[in-house]
C-alpha cells in the first residue's frame, strides 16, 4: 500500500469519526460547549431594562429583621397581597409553596401555648376565628394571583389546572420534563388563584442554570412554568399553543424531534426539544427588587407597582433559595423567573437554530478535506495556517451569531474536529520524516532535555551549552515573615495561597515584558532584556515593581475578607522587592543532560541582596544606582551607602516610591530636598541636626517611611555613644543577606 493511499485512509477515517462523534454529541463536549456559551454571556451580557414591567417583591434580610422570622403569618402575606392588588399590580406571583396549614392560625397556635383553664375557655372562641389560610385565600381571590408549585418525583398529587393547552404536531407531553406529581399549596389557596406555574429548573452537570422550562408534564397533564403563567395572566389569555415536530412548517422528516416553540398570548417562545428556554441573563441589580417591608409600610407606592408583574420571593441567604447562573455565582431563585419573564417580553432569545448542526457537520467535512490535502501537498505550516484560519473563523462566526442574533453556534466541536484532522495528517507526515532525524536525535539525546532535542533535530545549530553577556535588569521578590504565615496553614491552604500570590504577580511581570526565571518557595526571580531585546528594560522592571506593590493591596483585601469569612485572624502580607541593572551571563545553564534558561552574575547577587534589605529599611522596593540612573521617570529616594553581604565596596541604594506623577509632585520635590539635607548632615556626623531633620522628613513623608527614619535615629543614638571614624563617608554594612 502506497503512502498516499495510506494517508487518505487514515485521514478519511478521522473525518468520518469526527462527523459521527458530532452526531452522537458526547457529554464532555456538550459540557464544554455550555461553558463556551457561558463565557459569551459574561463577555456580552444582556443589560437590565428598567422600563420592563417586571419587579421582585423581595422578602430580604431587612424585611425579616423588621417583620419577623420566616415563615411569616399568612395574614401578613395577605396584607402584602392586598397592598399590591389595591395599588394596581397586573399580576402577583408566589415563588414559594404553602403545602401545610399555617401553624400561626389562632386555632393552631393555641396548642403551643401553656395549657390552663383560661386557655381551655378561650379555645372555642379562637376556633370561630378565620384561619390565616382563609385570610390569605380571600386576598388571593381579590387579586390576579399565580401560585407556584414544585413538580416532584416523590408524590402523585396534582396541582389545580388554571389554563388549557393546544398543540400542533406531535403531542408535547412526549417531550416535556415528566414528574408523577407535584407539591402544591393548600387547596384553599389554589382554588381562588387565577394561575398556577411550576417553579422547577432542570439541574445541569455543574448546577448552573442556563435554561428554564416553559412547560412541564405532571402526571398526564401539561402545566406552564411560573414565568409563562404570569405572562398568560397579564395578557388575559386562557390557552397555551405548543408547536412540536410534525406541525405545519416544521420539517422533521417523520421523526418526533420535540417541541419547537410555545405561544403565550401574543408572545412566541422558541424552546429546545424538551420545552426549555435558554436564558440570556442580565447582571444582578437591586433596581429589579422592591423590599417587602417597604411595600407594607407604604414607602413604595402605586407608581412602582401599578401595571407591573410582581414576583414575591426571597433574597435572604438563610432561606437557601440561591442559584448559580453563567453571570453570577449566587442569585435568588425568584430572579431566575423574573429574568425569564423579561426575556420573553423583550424577545431577546438565545436559541440553537435548526440548521446549526447540519451546518457544523458540513463545515467539518469541507474544511477537514481541505486541511488534509494541504498537509500532504503544502506541508504542516501551510495547513496549520489554513486550520488556524478555519478555527478562528468558526469562533468568530459563533461569537458574532451570539452577539448579533442570539444564536448558539457551536465553536467547540469544529475546533476539536479540525484539530484532530490536522494532528492525524501531520502525525503521518511527521512519521515519514522522523527516520531522517533519528541519527541526530540518537547522537545528542544524552546531552539535552527531550524537548530541546526535538528543536535540535530541526535546527542543530541550537545546541549550545553556555550563554551570552547581556545588559539586564533583575528583580527579586520575597514574602516577608513567610514562616509565621505558613505555620497557620496546612499544605493545601499554603499551596493555594502561593498560587493566588504568584499568579497576578507573574502576570504583571509578563505584561511588562519580563521573563520569569524561577519560583523559590515564597520568592520569585525575574529579568528583563533576555531572550529578546528590550531597550527600556530598567523602566519596565520599575513599573512592574510598582504594579506588584499596588497588587498586594488588592490581594491583602481579598485575603482579609476570606480570613474573616473563615473565622481566622489575618496578618497582612508584605513583599520585599530588589531591583538591579548591569551585565549578566544569560543562556542555557545547567548540565550536559539538562539546561535551564537562566541568568548568573554579580549583579544578580546584588539584586537578591537588595531584596533582603527591604525588611531592614521597612520598604517594599529597593533599587540599585544603575537602575535609578536609567529609569529617570520614576520617583526614587536615596536610602543609604550600603556594603551588602559578600561585597567589599559600598553601593548607593534607593527606595522606589512611585512613577512620574509622584516624581513631579511638589510633595516629593520638597521631601527630596529635605531628605538630601538630612543625609548630608548624617554623613557629616552632625547628629543633632540629622536627628531633627529625620523627624521633619518623617512628618513630611508620612507613616510609610517611618521605618526608614526610625532606623536612622537608632544609628544616630548608637553613634552618639560610639562615634564612627573621622573619615567615615556614611557607609553602612548589611548584617544579613
Amino acid at each position: 500500500m502506497g503512502p498516499r493511499l495510506l494517508y487518505a485512509l487514515i485521514v478519511g477515517a478521522v473525518i468520518v469519526a469526527s462527523l459521527a462523534m458530532r452526531v452522537w454529541d458526547p457529554s464532555p463536549v456538550a459540557r464544554l460547549r455550555s461553558l463556551v456559551f457561558d463565557s459569551y454571556q459574561r463577555i456580552s451580557p444582556l443589560q437590565f431594562d428598567p422600563e420592563l414591567p417586571v419587579r421582585i417583591v423581595d422578602i430580604d434580610e431587612d424585611s425579616l429583621k423588621k417583620l419577623g422570622q420566616w415563615p411569616w403569618p399568612r395574614t401578613l402575606l395577605a396584607e402584602l397581597v392586598d397592598k399590591l392588588g389595591q395599588q394596581g399590580a397586573a399580576v402577583i406571583a408566589f415563588d414559594m409553596v404553602f403545602p401545610e396549614p399555617d401553624r400561626l392560625s389562632p386555632a393552631n397556635a393555641v396548642q403551643y401555648w401553656p395549657q390552663s383553664s383560661a386557655i381551655a375557655n378561650l379555645k372555642p372562641e379562637l376556633d370561630k376565628l378565620p384561619s390565616n389560610d382563609q385570610v390569605l385565600a380571600e386576598a388571593i381571590g381579590s387579586a390576579p394571583i399565580v401560585m407556584g408549585f414544585i413538580a416532584s418525583p416523590f408524590t402523585e398529587a396534582l396541582p389545580e389546572t388554571k389554563a388549557g393547552f393546544s398543540h400542533g404536531g406531535d403531542d408535547p407531553r412526549l417531550f416535556a420534563p415528566y414528574y408523577p406529581g407535584a407539591v402544591a399549596s393548600l387547596k384553599v389557596l389554589q382554588e381562588p388563584a387565577l394561575g398556577a406555574g411550576a417553579l422547577n429548573w432542570i439541574p445541569e452537570f455543574d448546577q448552573i442554570i442556563r435554561r428554564m422550562p416553559i412547560l412541564v408534564r405532571v402526571g398526564d397533564t401539561l402545566f406552564p412554568s411560573l414565568s409563562a403563567d404570569v405572562l398568560r395572566l397579564a395578557q388575559g389569555a386562557s390557552t397555551y399553543v405548543v408547536k412540536s415536530s410534525g406541525a405545519s412548517g416544521e420539517g422533521a422528516f417523520g421523526e418526533k424531534t420535540g417541541i419547537v416553540k410555545v405561544r403565550v398570548g401574543d408572545f412566541e417562545v422558541p424552546t429546545e426539544a424538551n420545552g426549555q428556554m435558554w436564558v440570556r441573563f442580565t447582571p444582578q441589580t437591586r433596581d429589579r427588587y422592591l423590599p417587602a417591608w417597604k411595600v407594607l409600610n407604604g414607602e413604595i407606592g402605586a407608581d412602582q407597582i401599578e401595571g407591573r408583574i410582581l414576583l414575591i420571593g426571597t433574597s435572604a441567604a438563610g432561606l437557601l433559595d440561591l442559584r448559580a447562573t453563567p453571570l453570577e455565582a449566587s442569585v435568588p431563585g425568584v430572579e431566575l423567573h423574573a429574568q425569564a419573564v423579561e426575556q420573553i417580553i423583550r424577545g431577546a432569545f438565545l436559541l440553537r437554530p435548526d440548521f446549526a448542526k447540519p451546518a457544523e457537520l458540513l463545515y467539518i467535512l469541507v474544511l477537514g478535506l481541505l486541511i488534509a490535502v494541504f498537509i500532504y501537498r503544502a506541508g504542516a505550516l501551510g495547513s496549520a495556517i489554513l486550520g488556524a484560519a478555519a478555527i478562528a473563523f468558526v469562533i468568530g462566526l459563533s461569537w458574532y451569531a451570539f452577539d448579533a442574533w442570539g444564536w448558539l453556534v457551536d465553536p467547540v466541536y469544529p475546533t476539536l474536529a479540525l484539530s484532530a484532522i490536522y494532528l492525524a495528517g501531520t502525525s503521518f507526515v511527521f512519521l515519514r520524516t522522523e527516520r531522517e532525524r533519528n541519527r541526530v536525535r540518537n547522537a545528542f539525546s544524552h546531552y539535552m532535555a527531550p524537548a530541546l532535542v526535538e528543536r535540535l533535530a530541526a535546527e542543530p545549530g541550537r545546541l549550545k551549552l553556555g550563554g551570552e553577556t547581556r545588559d539586564m535588569t533583575l528583580l527579586f521578590s520575597d514574602v516577608r515573615g513567610f514562616t509565621s504565615i505558613s505555620e497557620g496553614l496546612d499544605a493545601e491552604e499554603l499551596t493555594r495561597f502561593l498560587n493566588s500570590l504568584f499568579t497576578p504577580l507573574s502576570n504583571i511581570i509578563l505584561d511588562e515584558k519580563g521573563t520569569i526565571d524561577k519560583f523559590m518557595g515564597d520568592a520569585l526571580m525575574a529579568f528583563w532584556n533576555a531572550p529578546l531585546d528590550e531597550p527600556d528594560h530598567p523602566s519596565h522592571a520599575c513599573r512592574a515593581a510598582l504594579r506588584m506593590v499596588e497588587e498586594m493591596k488588592t490581594l491583602n483585601e481579598r485575603w482579609r475578607e476570606e480570613a474573616l469569612a473563615g473565622g481566622r485572624d489575618y496578618k497582612e502580607v508584605k513583599l520585599g522587592i530588589g531591583l538591579n541593572t548591569g551585565s549578566c551571563c544569560v543562556g542555557n545553564l545547567g548540565s550536559e543532560t539538562r539546561f535551564d534558561y537562566s541568568v548568573i552574575g554579580d549583579n544578580v547577587n546584588i539584586a537578591s541582596r537588595l531584596e533582603g534589605q527591604s525588611k531592614t529599611y521597612d520598604l517594599m522596593a529597593i533599587a540599585g544606582e544603575e537602575t535609578v540612573s536609567r529609569a529617570p521617570d520614576f520617583a526614587f529616594l536615596e536610602l543609604d551607602l550600603l556594603k551588602v553581604k559578600g561585597k567589599t565596596a559600598a553601593t548607593r541604594i534607593f527606595a522606589l516610591l512611585g512613577d512620574a506623577d509622584l516624581k513631579e509632585s511638589q510633595y516629593f520635590i520638597d521631601l527630596t530636598v529635605k531628605h538630601q539635607d538630612f543625609l548630608a548632615r548624617y554623613r557629616a556626623q552632625h547628629w543633632d541636626a540629622a536627628d531633627a531633620l529625620s523627624v521633619e522628613c518623617e512628618d513630611l513623608a508620612g507613616a510609610h517611611l517611618h521605618g526608614l527614619y526610625a532606623l536612622y535615629r537608632e544609628r544616630i543614638a548608637a553613634f552618639r555613644v560610639t562615634p564612627p571614624p573621622e573619615n567615615w563617608d556614611g557607609t553602612a554594612e548589611a548584617l544579613s543577606k
